[in-house]
Formats: structure tokens, sequence, C-alpha cells
């Protein structure tokens, strides 16, 4: 999303490219959810794989025989090495090399010279090694003593020490690249001028700024910015989908379900949100304009977005923060937009087909500010559509007497001739007719709720009898008194 907003801010080019490199982890249908997700939001790229521009293909794998030939170039130069270590040379090496049970050892410069790799093997052996398709990978050498930095757009200036970093692989024994190279290489073919990436990344940067050094390509290296993670509500550590199924909420922007198991993980868009409140509050999640204002349109955020204005540190998930979002633009949102918006949770309820439109039309103005999510328009206002059942009963009869049986039939009978319906004259007629019978308006009132609602819940009650008309206000009055 600040990808987003700061490329529509400063009139660039938003890109979508899909980093497939790792096919170990592939997904399918992932790709197309990412940009279902996208589209949903609003945040639409103007190059991807399925907008091609002029630096197609987006998909790292499709783009495969470009980053042999840079990994190759390293190697020549000095600046990388093939390594022919087999996955139990590996292992050897972490064993021999661990010094407690806290230590990770590494492929760097304390281990590659006892590894078997171009820097220990004599030229021949490697010659010969290639030679028979012996598997290998390409290593980056990460050099000794060094001070490695980069200007972070939100961070400021950053530094790594080089005797720190291991040997990544650059090109991996199947010939795909790893993640360190293809991006660097694309960012470069592409002509990308600006990266956004989450702040787990940065310690890849001294890598990814190794590699612009050594090929050559410093001064077109972009601007990078490490963006601040969401956490979790409690406790600490970046959110996960398991905090959401723990807490009950999403994690995900729609629906998604597994290809291989076909478990669903809910999204925000199948739980009731509007796209452009789910937008407003991922961007409060990690910046604010310095005004306090909380609400923006897409439009605005654009024209406020300033990169300067982005929390260095995560911010929690708050999902009640997240409902009030969606609460304010449902308020804010016309109610003919709300219609369309709320019709598709009535058809799941009533069927399509099985309900007049027109009723939801009057019904959305007189509920909306008791909806937080767009299924509460079914919730906050079934009523309306059907005969609801009473599970308020009891509510009653607890207060039930023959004053309150006669208010209700003698009532009952004067609104089965009113000549007019509405809820002006109906309330006239309910006070009229409490206090000819010697009973306070309140002491009737809430039968009254229970009887067309259901419930203690609900807009006005001579407003739902105005909507549902007189023959299914006087059923569910005789409901109750029989």
């Amino acid at each position: 999303m600040f990808n987003y907003l700061f490329a529509r801010a400063n009139g660039g080019d938003f890109v979508l490219r899909i980093e497939d490199t790792d096919q170990a982890r592939f997904v399918e249908g992932a790709e197309q959810y990412i940009m279902d997700c996208l589209q949903w939001c609003g945040l639409e790229p103007d190059e991807s794989p399925a907008k091609e521009g002029p630096y197609a293909p987006y998909r790292q794998s499709e783009r495969k025989h470009l980053y042999a030939e840079y990994a190759n170039n390293l190697v020549r130069s000095g600046y990388a090495y093939y390594a022919f270590d087999t996955t139990d040379d590996l292992e050897r090496m972490r064993r021999e090399m661990k010094k407690d049970e806290h230590s990770q050892p590494q492929y760097d410069k304390t281990t590659r010279m006892n590894m078997r790799n171009s820097l220990t093997l004599p030229a021949e052996e490697v010659t010969k090694l290639l030679g028979e398709g012996v598997p290998y990978v390409i290593r980056i050498k990460v050099p000794e003593h060094k001070t490695i930095t980069l200007t972070d757009m939100i961070r400021g200036e950053v530094s790594f020490d080089s005797d720190l970093v291991d040997d990544k692989v650059l090109l991996k024994a199947d010939g795909m690249p790893t993640y360190h190279l293809a991006v660097v290489v694309d960012d470069y073919l592409m002509k990308i001028t600006h990266a956004f990436r989450g702040e787990e990344w940065l310690p890849s940067a001294p890598i990814h700024v190794l590699l612009w050094e050594y090929l050559g390509w410093k001064d077109s290296m972009p601007q990078w910015a490490h963006l601040p993670l969401i956490l979790k509500p409690d406790g600490n550590g970046k959110l996960s989908k398991r905090d959401g199924d723990r807490l009950g909420f999403p994690v995900y922007a729609m629906n998604w379900t597994d290809p291989k198991t076909g478990d669903v993980t809910k999204g925000f868009r199948e739980m009731g949100f509007i796209p452009q409140a789910f937008v407003n509050m991922l961007a409060m999640l990690g910046w604010n304009d310095g005004t306090g204002q909380e609400i923006f349109s897409l439009d605005e955020l654009v024209s406020k977005f300033d990169i300067s204005r982005v929390h260095k540190g995560g911010a929690k998930f708050d999902f009640e923060k997240a409902k009030w979002f969606n609460h304010q633009y449902i308020q804010h949102t016309d109610d003919n937009s709300l219609v369309a918006l709320a019709a598709p949770y009535i058809d799941k309820e009533l069927g399509v087909g099985n309900w007049n439109i027109g009723l939801l039309t009057t019904v959305v103005p007189l509920i909306k500010d008791r909806c937080t999510l767009l299924p509460d328009f079914w919730a906050q206002g079934h009523f309306f559509f059907k005969t609801p059942a009473v599970t308020e009963e009891a509510a009653i009869r607890d207060k039930w007497n023959d004053q309150k049986q006669a208010f209700f039939t003698s009532w009952s009978n004067i609104i089965a001739d009113a000549a007019n319906w509405n809820q002006a004259d109906l309330e006239a007629s309910f006070n009229e007719e409490a206090t000819k019978q010697g009973l306070k308006k309140g002491d009737v009132m809430l039968p009254f709720r229970i009887m067309l609602v259901g419930g203690k819940y609900g807009p006005g009650v001579f407003a739902i009898a105005e909507v549902i008309g007189k023959e299914e206000t006087i059923k569910r009055i005789k409901y109750i008194t029989g």
C-alpha cells in the first residue's frame, strides 16, 4: 500500500513483480489471490503479470535466463564463487563449527576456506566438476572487515559489519536465482527507483548493497524504505494468521482457500469490511499526517502521503479499532451504495430474488448507525424482511398483566381501522390509548418493541411499524396477546 501511495503521490508507476524463485514454496492460486486482493483494495498496479509493461515478464521464474549471466560475471570478477558442497558437507560443517546450543555456524569468511568450492579447489578440478555437471551453487564472497552502509528513507543511515554477514547463495543448483540476486538484477533492469519492504528484510540489505556495487550499478541503486511490521495485539512479535485464529479476527484481505487441504482462512472482505475502510485502517497502522485526522479517502491518502511520516516502530493491531473504521465508513457512505454492499448478505439469508430491494432501500437509513460490519444489515434489520422469532418473550411475560393485555387488544383494533399508516399517527394514537388506559408510555413501549423485533434492539418502533405495514404489525401484536 505504501509503495502505491508513494508512486501515486510522486507521479511514478506502481509495479507488481512476482518473486517466485523458490519453487519449493510455490502455492497454486496465490498469485491470482494477490492481484484480486489489490483490486478489491483499489490498489491497481500500472505494471504486473496481468498488465505487462516495457519490462515484461513480471514473474521472476520467467526471467530465469537473465540471472545466470550476472551470477557468472560475479564469479569471473572474483566477487562470487562456485560451491560444490553437498547437503552432508553443510551439515557436517554446522555440526563441527557449533560452539554451543545457541550458535548457528554460517558459510562465511571463517568457514569458506574449509569447504568444497572454487576458492579452495584447483582451477582444473573446478573446470572438471563444472564439465561433468556436478551440482553447484554460486555464493557471494562477502569482504572482511568492511562497514556496509545504506540510507534508509525511514531509518536514516544504517550500517552493517561485513564480518557478521554470511556468503549467501545467489544461484541455486537448479539454476534458479535466490531472492538476493533476482531482486537486484530486476530492480536494475526494470529501472526501479524506490522499493519499500518490510523491516524483516533489513538483514538482507548488506548483500543487496554489495551486489549493486559488485555489478557496477551503485549509482542506479533504488532508494529503500524498510517498513515497520504490524504486531500482534498481545505479547510481542509480528501479527500472524495464528494470532487471528486464536483471537477471532482475520489477517488476510480476502478469504483464502488452501489448495491442498481446502481449509478456508477468513478475510476482511467476507467478514463485512468496506475496502476503503480496510485501506484507511492499514494506513493508520504505520503512518499519520501529523494532524490527528484518522479518516482518509484513498485520494486523500495519496495527496497527504509523506514517507517521512511513516513510523519506525511497529504498531499493535487492534481489531476493535479496525471495526471502528468500518463503522465510520458505513455512516459516511451514501445509502444507495450501502444497499448494493448489503444486498449480498440479504441474499445469503433469504435467497436471490426472494426479497424486495426497495425494502432494503427503505431500511438502510433506519439501521446504518447500528451497523459496524456489512452482515449487521441483516442482524439489525432481519425483522423488516420476515416475522422474527421472539427471543425476549420472557421480558414481556415477567411484567405482563390484564391492563397491558387490554391496552394491546384495544390499540390493535384502533390501528386496524387507521386510514393513515405512518409513524407520526401511530405514535400519537399509541400515546393517546396508553393515557386512556391509565398506563405510562414506557410501560408498553418495551413489550411493543419485542413484539415487532423479537428482542430489545432496533430503530424507532413506530418507524418499524410503518415499514412492515398494518397487517404484519397487528399479526406480531396478536402473537403475544392471542
